[in-house]
């Protein structure tokens, strides 16, 4: 593959041939019981992601995490006791020719009959957004994808985001944003009557994710976006880098993160939001006199 279509995201190289698929699909619920698949199916349980007659459109976008969504998605229809049907999307928003053949390989080798569509969104993100496209693309892939799982008569969409995305996210909003705001496990669409947004991979962790790639032989995407590869620097890899220095003396960090939000003291805090309004704590102040 030509190194000059790649971006200056980190790059997953995996270790060794390719496994069999039955040795892959096998070593889900043995090998990476614990840590992928029983994480898989406690946040569906504690979050309540399926229920019976669901249908889930499962996103791929071809990299590490995707992939392992969709076949842990695989591994739940054949085991779990929830009766649902699931669909697998893949949005081509305007990939190198080499990075969509990829894409299609690893599918078709990991057998996830996958329905890809286009979407030129690298096109348009490059065009109205040449400064910031990241955020511009995430929106309008998220659309995208709706628009294709509705076609498909699914009421669910299921994205790959892990552990340490929620994790980085808290401290993206914190450190840059100045509000406090994590990446929630489910969510209702907005612009999209009856859809509803899941992340199945909430509790799994990144480098155990990466342990099964490696594991696997499989050579994922690496953050193939054509645009970003143009800019220089990525907040969210600083995010990584700086959550990586400070467990050097706090090993337990991302797991205090993780719980902050799951804590969060409503008396000790200055001001919040609820449905669009804002609220400060002197609204309150004096009821408890």
């Amino acid at each position: 593959m030509d190194n000059s279509i790649q971006s200056t995201c980190p790059v997953l190289v995996p270790e060794g041939e390719r496994k069999p698929l039955s040795e892959i699909e096998r070593s889900i619920i043995t090998r990476y019981r614990h840590k992928l698949y029983s994480k898989f199916v406690r946040a569906i349980s504690d979050y309540n992601l399926i229920q019976d007659g669901d249908k889930v459109a499962v996103a791929i976008s071809g990299g590490k995490d995707s992939l392992l969504m969709a076949k842990l998605f695989q591994e739940l229809v054949k085991h779990n006791k929830i009766k649902f049907e699931v669909e697998f999307i893949a949005m081509d928003p305007g990939y190198h020719p080499d990075i969509k053949k990829l894409l299609e390989e690893n599918c078709k080798y990991l057998n996830i009959p996958v329905h890809i569509f286009d979407g030129k969104i690298f096109e348009v993100v490059d065009r109205i957004a040449k400064d910031y496209p990241c955020y511009m693309c995430a929106r309008m892939r998220r659309g995208a994808l709706y628009n294709k799982a509705k076609e498909l008569g699914c009421n669910k969409l299921a994205l790959g985001h892990h552990y340490n995305d929620v994790i980085e996210t808290t401290l993206l909003n914190v450190l840059y944003s100045g509000n406090f705001k994590t990446m929630m496990p489910k969510l209702k669409a907005q612009n999209f009557e009856g859809m509803e947004l899941i992340r199945p991979m909430y509790y799994i962790e990144e480098h155990h994710i990466e342990q099964f790639t490696n594991y696997t032989g499989i050579w994922p995407l690496n953050c193939a976006c054509m645009v970003a590869a143009k800019k220089i620097g990525n907040k969210r890899y600083e995010i990584k880098e700086f959550i990586k220095n400070i467990k050097k003396d706090f090993p337990d960090v991302e797991k205090s993160i993780f719980k902050a939000a799951e804590n969060v003291n409503m008396e000790a805090i200055l001001g919040w939001q609820n449905k669009g309004k804002k609220y400060s704590f002197l609204d309150f102040y004096d009821e408890n006199e």
